[in-house]
């Protein structure tokens, strides 16, 4: 029997409703008085202000998401699947972006903890038990919660840094300081290269915006070797990204590629 737009429709409403507030938390960000992303700590992983206009691209899609939830194919997914962890992770995410606005480093540090938990839970019942039938679930399923699981991946690091590191605007990069840095990068580098190679297909959109944070990070780090490394691990998450994007191509022409593999499953958690 076919379903009813209304079905379900407590769950909808809220989730059009944190939406909205996901979005206007990160809107704040942008059209406050002050410049946030200029004002905050500097930390020696800072990336270039432009770097955050990632946030743009998820919200556009997730606006797409509210929409085809309305959707018979959009609610098997969102409102049976992912059920109420996307008004969960919307508050969560509210939350973080709040805390790190008004300097609270630590707490917002528990806070995107807490985030990448919730969304790796997102994305693993996504790709585990729901493969894209439509072009619908790739666009507004799929592609976001990939995108946003990357990139919570590098706000964790963000956010590690600023409550724990040291500022860099009163304190040179000493060793330790390089040492860490270096260590994230690899780690980041390292994660990109395992979206890029996943089985079946890989999850090019995570790798995508690791490596967009790696070019942001270059772009606005001026210590000589945090510059230069950021731009080595970048490179090599580049190019992670094209050889994966060539192996989706040549399986896709073989038509190697079963989406429906159990072998779907979350890369960090």
């Amino acid at each position: 029997m076919s379903e009813r737009w209304t079905d379900g429709i407590v769950l909808k409403v809220v989730n059009v409703l944190v939406y909205f507030l996901f979005l206007g938390s990160n809107i704040y960000t942008v059209a406050a008085p002050h410049d946030i992303y200029y004002s905050t700590k500097e930390t020696y992983v800072t990336p270039a202000p432009w770097t955050f206009l990632i946030w743009t691209l998820i919200h556009l899609l997730l606006l797409g998401t509210i929409v085809y939830q309305f959707t018979e194919q959009g609610k098997k997914v969102i409102i049976d699947g992912i059920s109420w962890r996307l008004p969960f992770l919307g508050i969560l995410n509210a939350v973080y972006v709040d805390l790190w606005a008004s300097d609270h480093y630590v707490v917002a540090f528990i806070f995107a903890l807490l985030v990448s938990s919730t969304v790796t839970h997102i994305y693993y019942v996504v790709k585990k038990y729901h493969s894209s039938v439509t072009a619908g679930d790739e666009l507004f399923v799929h592609l976001p919660f990939s995108l946003w699981h990357g990139w919570t991946t590098v706000l964790v690091i963000l956010s590690a840094f600023q409550a724990f590191g040291v500022d860099a605007h009163k304190h040179p990069a000493g060793v330790w300081t390089k040492i860490f840095v270096f260590l994230a990068f690899f780690f980041l580098e390292g994660t990109a290269g395992a979206y890029a190679f996943a089985c079946p297909e890989g999850d090019l959109p995570g790798a995508v915006a690791i490596t967009w944070a790696l070019f942001g990070i270059f772009a606005h780090q001026q210590d000589p070797f945090i510059h230069w490394s950021s731009l080595a691990f970048a490179i090599l998450s580049t190019l992670c990204v094209f050889k994966g994007a060539y192996g989706l191509c040549v399986k896709c022409r073989h038509g190697t590629i079963l989406l429906a593999d159990e072998e779907r499953a979350p890369l960090i958690g």
